[in-house]
């Protein structure tokens, strides 16, 4: 450990230097040689340190998403080649390297900070065997020697003699009961923010080298922390407990208001949203807007918790919009997007069309009563009749209507007999005797 931590002596001098700075503000609250000062002043530096790494965290984020936008095409690889593993991992690959995507972006925020890390190693090992280091001077070493955290010498060690503990003014008992419930505790907190990730913001729908990969790490690092952090000073235990504790509640955050879609997350998070909707007819906040366009531009792609969304909004009389909206409306129209994709809006102020009451055979015929919407103009009136005539059973039956007027080009055509069928007539067929 303190050969890697000599790799990053070059960033020791701003290390302590901003541990320094804090000590200062905490000194003339609870004084210079106390606990408190010193140990708030390793809190402060991984707060400091976790807001400069906010940009990287959201970059983590948008990468983690652009992942799960690639596990339809995994897996179609994983289905198409299940029976060659290493022909199914040449095309994940490939794919990664098309899609400008990495599945090792989840360890970008240990990776980036794993210097300060050593770095606050180097300078309480430093302090530990009483030799200065960037620009903590001789007052300030003494200073941070007789600090105490809950009764532990922040320069103390697990491992440490009992004659070295006691030149630092503790016992070893205490030095190692409190170790020990830090080793435990940063070792839990580490365990629950992974298993919180893989049980409730992971699409489990498909099995991925991504998953493996969170799976893997669920149980490697509360083990990793446990085996080394023996070996850890009192101060760097409370710089990576802290950042563990920071971690967890950053990640609860974002399971919380932007969950993974396909996971567990995912579904609660769309039923909160589903409720306050369907109460308030609107969509609050804009991260929500951007939740609800997404949906809506995925069209017949959507998972099962964001079809049964959609489907609430329209049971409720609310239709999801192309830019994130929701609006009231009885119906939906389909529409098409600028990038060609399909979308519902409402359709509430289109008047939906009256079809015409079907009449009967008997009205059509004798010229009943006319279909709603239809105007004297268009009422055509009927000539022929299947009831008995009053005129004499001897008239002629090609006789045409007093005072009308051959219209021109209709030949010899004349007027259909009452009850037989307009047009040419189909020839009888010889009956057969």
């Amino acid at each position: 450990m303190d050969t890697i931590a000599s790799l990053f002596s070059f960033i020791t001098w701003p290390v302590s230097w901003v541990i320094v700075q804090f000590h200062k503000v905490y000194g003339a609250i609870f004084g210079p040689d106390t606990g408190w000062a010193w140990g708030l002043s390793i809190v402060s530096l991984v707060v400091l340190i976790r807001i400069c790494l906010i940009p990287l965290f959201v970059k983590q984020i948008k990468a983690t998403r652009a992942m799960q936008t690639l596990q339809p095409e995994m897996k179609k690889i994983q289905e198409r080649y299940k029976n060659d593993k290493q022909r199914q991992s040449e095309e994940m690959m490939k794919l990664y390297k098309e899609s400008g995507t990495n599945p090792l972006s989840s360890c970008l925020p240990i990776l980036a900070q794993s210097p300060f890390f050593f770095a606050l190693y180097h300078v309480l090992n430093a302090i530990a065997t009483g030799k200065t280091i960037g620009v903590i001077n001789e007052s300030l070493l003494a200073s941070a020697r007789h600090a105490h955290i809950v009764g532990a010498p922040l320069a103390a060690k697990f491992t440490d003699s009992a004659d070295k503990v006691a030149a630092l003014g503790a016992s070893l008992t205490d030095v190692r009961v409190v170790t020990a419930v830090m080793i435990v505790m940063m070792s839990a907190s580490q365990f629950y923010t992974q298993r919180q990730l893989m049980t409730k913001n992971v699409d489990t729908t498909v099995k991925t080298p991504f998953m493996q990969q969170q799976k893997m790490l669920m149980y490697v690092f509360p083990v990793m922390f446990a085996v080394f952090g023996i070996n850890f000073p009192v101060g760097v235990l409370v710089y990576w407990l802290t950042t563990n504790v920071w971690t967890m509640g950053q990640q609860m955050y974002v399971i919380h208001n932007n969950p993974t879609p396909g996971s567990k997350a995912q579904a609660a998070y769309l039923e909160r949203l589903s409720k306050h909707v369907t109460n308030h007819g609107k969509v609050r906040r804009r991260s929500e807007k951007a939740i609800v366009k997404a949906i809506v531009t995925k069209g017949r792609d959507r998972n099962e918790f964001e079809r049964k969304f959609i489907n609430g909004l329209s049971k409720a009389g609310l239709v999801a919009q192309a830019d994130g909206t929701v609006v009231k409306g009885e119906g939906a129209v389909v529409v098409q997007t600028e990038d060609g994709t399909t979308t519902t809006t409402a359709a509430a102020a289109t008047p939906r069309r009256q079809q015409p009451k079907r009449q009967s055979k008997a009205q059509r015929q004798s010229g009943g009563p006319k279909a709603a919407g239809d105007t004297d103009a268009e009422q055509v009136p009927q000539t022929t009749s299947l009831s008995k005539s009053d005129e004499p059973q001897d008239a002629p039956p090609a006789a045409t209507e007093k005072g009308a007027a051959a219209k021109p080009g209709n030949g010899t055509r004349s007027r259909a007999q009452s009850g037989q069928r307009k047009g040419p007539q189909r020839p009888k067929s010889p009956s057969k005797k």
